[in-house]
């Protein structure tokens, strides 16, 4: 893959512009991958503003001290966005946050790398761990799940239907030998996969819903929606761009949900103005141009909601 593609930030531009209401404020971009957001971001605030980027990934804390070093309004901080009320509360910045940036899933860079073992086009270690020092890597897990659970991870996380013909191959396969390489598993999760989708190759789906589980992707989206009307100031943005299904939908129930209020027991004698409605919707689903998507492919799945606190 070439540079470009590698370093291309999808939604770049909406994403900033509809983060950013106030040059003087505080942003967290809770995904730095490789700086592309932050650096936009930075690029918008004035002298005032301050920028604390989050990442799990030991590489991208990296790039981050190396490309902003010598840049004052701008914070790295090891860690997993499902932390933020936390690092806010340590800052003394509970609802004083104007604007939360989430780009979600795996990094380009991140599947690029084999040795990170993310993805099935390239033979690497089977670790899968967006934060390599924590957890248990993919090989580690595979080589004692059960078969249901194995079952319950791909069908869950992968949305994979042939999920039960893949973990019994899965099972039979780690009895002859180990599974520690991507290749290896690849290979006999396509065995097991009975009907290949044109245009997909037939372990995604098992990796998508691997990679998801180990990393507790969906647990981690789940914590930092429910805290992040504890961090943002009334006005202040929830931009989130997701890049599968089981993401969005999350994100578009927790901002239906704060637009509606808390639902009210039927019989009760509640006016709307009595309604407590903590967020607004500004605008559809957006989606990557056809121009963006023809030079970088990963961007045809984005999917980006922006919501505001109003309460």
């Amino acid at each position: 893959m070439s540079a470009q593609v590698e370093h291309a930030t999808v939604l770049l531009d909406e994403a900033v512009a509809a983060l950013i209401t106030d040059p003087d404020g505080f942003y967290v971009d809770g995904t730095f991958g490789r700086g592309g957001h932050s650096s936009l971001i930075l690029s918008k605030l004035g002298s005032k503003g301050r920028l604390l980027a989050v990442d799990k990934d030991p590489a991208a804390c990296e790039v981050a001290k190396n490309r902003f070093a010598d840049e004052p309004r701008f914070e790295m901080v090891r860690g997993s966005f499902a932390e933020l009320a936390e690092m806010m509360i340590e800052r003394g910045l509970q609802n004083q946050v104007q604007g939360v940036l989430l780009d979600l899933g795996v990094s380009s860079p991140q599947l690029d790398d084999a040795a990170r073992g993310f993805s099935f086009l390239r033979d690497g270690p089977l670790d899968m761990r967006m934060d390599p020092d924590s957890g248990i890597s993919a090989a580690e897990w595979l080589a004692v799940a059960g078969e249901d659970e194995i079952t319950r991870v791909l069908r869950e996380y992968g949305e994979e239907r042939f999920a039960r013909r893949m973990a019994r191959a899965i099972v039979a396969a780690r009895a002859e030998t180990p599974i520690t390489r991507t290749a290896q598993l690849a290979a006999i999760v396509a065995e097991a996969n009975p009907s290949w989708e044109k245009g997909k190759h037939p372990a995604t789906r098992a990796f998508q819903g691997i990679r998801i589980f180990i990393n507790r992707e969906l647990d981690d989206l789940e914590r930092v929606l429910a805290s992040v009307l504890d961090v943002l100031a009334i006005g202040g943005r929830l931009v989130v761009i997701s890049f599968h299904s089981l993401e969005d939908r999350l994100v578009k129930r927790f901002i239906r949900e704060q637009e509606k209020g808390k639902p009210i027991p039927k019989g009760l004698p509640i006016m709307e103005k009595d309604i407590v409605r903590r967020m607004r919707s500004l605008s559809k689903a957006s989606k990557a141009s056809a121009a963006e998507v023809a030079a970088n492919p990963r961007a045809r799945s984005a999917v980006m909601r922006v919501a505001e606190k109003v309460a």
